[in-house]
């Protein structure tokens, strides 16, 4: 068929020329053969019979004929056949080479990175060497491509015609064309590999950095843990400098981490100047470790500081202690019986004041300057013993001046004074001191006798010791109770006069033309629930309290009692957001100035709206100092109990005011039940088949969440800046995604850090990785959420 004909030959036929043969059999088949397919030539194609090859000449022109044809050109079929199967041949392995590239940089993206250092520098030199092994390959290929072309410009010349690469143009330009190709992969390869290779070394050098980084921070954090044990202060000066000792020991191990630290950094600031691809991981931690770095040095000044300052205190102290015993022992061995005349008494008065003169400084002493001085140092235990060395003082200060009256009245009446003492001379402390005589001021004697502690007056081998007894632990607790109810009076007539004197006052309609339009009928906006709050305390907390006055052990079970009472503070604190929003808008009112000038308040109301959240505060400060001096078993436990239920209602507050803070959540937030927990954190996004991946390296970088965890679901949270100035400043918390309680698992340890772990959710569909401040509030959190699942499952 025609189709068949032209499917036999290349190209468009035009015409067709028969040669006849000169045989009389080869032409008789030729033209029973020729019979047979003409139909098929005179459908599509015009046909010439030749009956000779001199016939063929007069078509077709002699340099297009080879020799058997009567022409001229030079042909060798067998030479054209190695050139087709060399050019298909190279055409073959510039593809195999395309295809062994492609499936090198698949390889280099999808294969899963090791976690260890030692593995991805052998990865590394293994890639490096099969890339090497490529570039070879490649260059084997060009130059045999390169062979290839040359053979067609410079032809060889044997049996073949020297003009015969003429005749084959087409197989030049594919050689040439399959040569351009190869350049070009060659070169994209060799870009790829170039960023391939950078990626792999800064990715090796993220790792020895990470570890560096890790290694320095957690002896930094170990190092800041111990310091954190080591008290700042101290109850003798022998304590002090053994603890100021044991300081200066951290400081020398502090500086020496520092100093890694600080190589570190370095290192870090190297890598972001190379434009790191993890430019942001690194400079947050370089900024993490500088951060942890100047805390423990901070720290480390701080203590410092306090502990000299502490010691300075003690020396003060010590200095003013042995002033009272110099003094004691003076007066105690002056030697009565020769003070009885006037040149006896003259001189003993003028050892007197020769003795108050150059002690005036330690004597003289002003309780009131030190604790001015020192308060920034002050304790329980440095102010009980400032106070017994005022004790003392005034005491030795009454000594001297009851001696001195005594010499002067003797030296005004110049008669020879009683007899105050009959010792016998062999017993030299009743001889020389004055103070078993019966004659003697008996209310000086009791006092000295009581009041100065560790005075020795010697004489000899033996010595005299008088015990000083200071304000007992019992008077202490009673004065934190005394505390407790006086400012919970203070506290209820501060809330009655706001009430009644700015609340009730906005009902007046004589003031109605005074008041700003923003705050008419929202008076339950700006005070909240405070009348609640003030029936509370005033007809059942303050009488409660009162009632503990001559029975301390009660104090616990009051406030456990009223537990439940006071979760309307958290109704308060979080109406406060809304309450502080009107005052800003009306603050400056002729209204509420009006008020405050009637009531003689030296502050505004907004001081007073800010009593309640005080006072709430002001409890676990006070049930802390009451446990210190509970000296009896009885109510202790419910102290503690009370102490831990003030917390919880503080931070449940906490927790909801930022709860109220959150927006875009489509739904009702309560649904969710109680806040429990609530802070900010580093999360990363995770991935389900572990190990990390080239082509993943660009999420190093954490975000920043901030995480509500409520007993039915855990609430991802971006904070948003705060807006305001000073005290007006707010945060808001832009909803993300929450999880389902029912539905997370957790993994309490992630390698590379302590402070993170894991949350994952169905089954590891989505699993997230959360880094705290401090493994302690990792801890806690944790805790809470075991919590939770627990109760699940039961």
């Amino acid at each position: 068929s025609s189709v068949s004909l032209q499917a036999s030959f290349p190209g468009n036929l035009h015409l067709v020329m028969v040669l006849r043969p000169t045989g009389f059999f080869q032409r008789t088949f030729t033209d029973i053969g020729f019979r047979f397919s003409q139909e098929d030539f005179l459908l599509k194609l015009p046909v010439v019979m030749l009956s000779s090859v001199s016939d063929l000449l007069t078509y077709i022109d002699e340099q297009q004929l080879t020799p058997e044809f009567g022409g001229t050109l030079e042909y060798c079929h067998s030479e054209w056949v190695i050139f087709r199967t060399a050019i298909e041949s190279f055409a073959l392995t510039v593809k195999e080479i395309a295809q062994m590239l492609q499936s090198f940089g698949t390889e280099l993206a999808e294969t899963e990175l090791p976690d260890d250092m030692y593995s991805i520098e052998c990865i590394l030199a293994l890639r490096t060497e099969k890339y090497y092994q490529l570039k070879e390959d490649i260059t084997a290929v060009t130059k045999e491509g390169n062979l290839l072309l040359s053979s067609f410009e410079e032809p060889d010349s044997g049996e073949c015609g020297q003009d015969q690469h003429h005749e084959r143009p087409g197989d030049w330009e594919t050689v040439n064309r399959l040569l351009g190709q190869l350049r070009e992969m060659e070169t994209a390869f060799d870009g790829f590999w170039e960023k391939h290779q950078l990626k792999m070394e800064q990715y090796l050098q993220l790792w020895k950095f990470e570890q560096s980084f890790q290694e320095v921070k957690s002896a930094i954090e170990f190092l800041t843990g111990q310091q954190a044990e080591l008290p700042d202060t101290g109850d003798s000066a022998s304590q002090v400098k053994q603890r100021l000792k044991d300081l200066d020991h951290f400081d020398g191990m502090a500086q020496d981490l520092i100093g890694k630290a600080q190589v570190v950094i370095l290192h870090g600031h190297q890598l972001a100047a190379n434009h790191h691809y993890a430019l942001n991981l690194i400079c947050q931690q370089c900024n993490e470790l500088r951060h942890h770095s100047d805390v423990l040095s901070d720290e480390i000044k701080r203590k410092q500081m306090r502990l000299q300052k502490t010691l300075d205190l003690h020396t003060r102290l010590q200095q003013a202690l042995q002033c009272c015993d110099e003094g004691a022992y003076l007066l105690a061995n002056q030697q009565m019986d020769k003070c009885q005349s006037k040149e006896g008494a003259q001189k003993a008065l003028q050892d007197i004041e020769r003795f108050l003169e150059s002690s005036s400084a330690y004597l003289n002493c002003d309780p009131q300057a030190l604790n001015c001085d020192f308060e920034s140092v002050l304790t329980s235990e440095l102010k009980c013993q400032i106070q017994s060395v005022q004790v003392k003082l005034e005491n030795v200060r009454s000594m001297f001046e009851n001696r001195q009256s005594c010499f002067k009245k003797l030296l005004d009446k110049h008669v020879r004074p009683i007899q105050l003492v009959a010792p016998r001379p062999e017993n030299p402390p009743r001889s020389k001191s004055p103070l078993f005589s019966p004659k003697h001021d008996d209310l000086l004697s009791f006092q000295f006798l009581c009041l100065a502690s560790h005075t020795r007056v010697k004489n000899g081998s033996r010595c005299l010791v008088f015990i000083f007894t200071s304000y007992s632990v019992k008077k202490r607790e009673l004065h934190v109770i005394n505390e407790l109810i006086e400012t919970e009076r203070v506290y209820v007539e501060e809330l009655f006069t706001v009430l009644t004197g700015y609340r009730a006052e906005m009902d007046n309609p004589a003031m109605l033309i005074l008041m700003p339009p923003v705050l008419r009928n929202r008076k339950d906006v700006l005070f909240g629930n405070m009348p609640e709050i003030y029936d509370f305390h005033n007809k059942i907390f303050l009488h409660s309290l009162e009632s503990c006055l001559g029975a301390p052990e009660r104090v616990g079970f009051c406030f456990l009692d009223r537990r439940e009472d006071f979760q309307m503070y958290e109704k308060y604190c979080q109406n406060k957001p809304r309450s502080e929003s009107l005052w800003r808008q009306c603050s400056e009112s002729t209204f509420f100035q009006e008020f405050q000038r009637k009531l003689e308040h030296k502050l505004g109301l907004d001081s007073y709206l800010l009593k309640p959240v005080q006072r709430l505060t002001k409890y676990q400060l006070l049930l802390k100092e009451l446990l210190k001096y509970s000296t009896s078993c009885d109510g202790v436990q419910e102290l503690q109990e009370a102490l831990v239920a003030m917390l919880d209602l503080l931070k449940s507050v906490n927790d909801s005011m930022h709860q109220i803070s959150i927006t875009g959540y489509d739904g009702d937030l309560s649904e969710l039940g109680k806040v429990l927990m609530q802070g900010s954190f580093s999360v990363w996004t995770g991935h389900r088949k572990g190990p990390t991946k080239m082509k993943d390296l660009a999420r190093f970088k954490p975000m920043q969440r901030h995480l509500f965890l409520y007993e039915k679901a855990l609430v991802f949270c971006k904070k948003r800046e705060e807006h305001g100035d000073g005290y007006d400043k707010t945060s808001s918390y832009s909803f993300k995604h929450f999880l389902k309680m029912n539905a997370v698992g957790i993994t309490e340890n992630v390698k590379g850090d302590h402070r993170k772990f894991e949350i994952w959710y169905s089954g590891r569909e989505e699993v997230y990785v959360v880094q705290a401040q401090t493994v302690d509030l990792k801890m806690a959190w944790l805790n809470e959420i075991r919590k939770i699942l627990f109760k699940q499952q039961e």
